[in-house]
């Protein structure tokens, strides 16, 4: 159980969210609670306020990941292509 009020959280998250020039570790040292807490309190609020959003949101993170490990496969694939021809070359010898 936390010992913080739900109202609380709920204007802390509301602060966060309307201050877009403050950081959140400088909202959480000025309300006293930990950034990791107050981190915490703001993605359950955005989850709760909009979970299709959330979700499109992992899928493109998730995208973007795949993707990424997508080119550096396709990388190693084709430098072990040029290593089998390069030996393969050098067994003919």
């Amino acid at each position: 159980m936390s010992s913080y009020p739900e109202s609380f959280r709920r204007d802390a998250v509301e602060l966060v969210l309307s201050s877009p020039d403050r950081s959140l570790r400088q909202i959480a040292q000025e309300l006293g609670v930990s950034h990791e807490t107050l981190r915490g309190w703001v993605r359950t609020a955005r989850k709760q306020a909009d979970p299709q959003q959330v979700a499109a949101a992992e899928q493109a993170g998730e995208t973007r990941m795949l993707r990424k490990r997508l080119a550096e496969l396709e990388k190693e694939n084709e430098i072990l292509r040029k290593a089998a021809a390069y030996f393969a070359r050098e067994m003919d010898r």
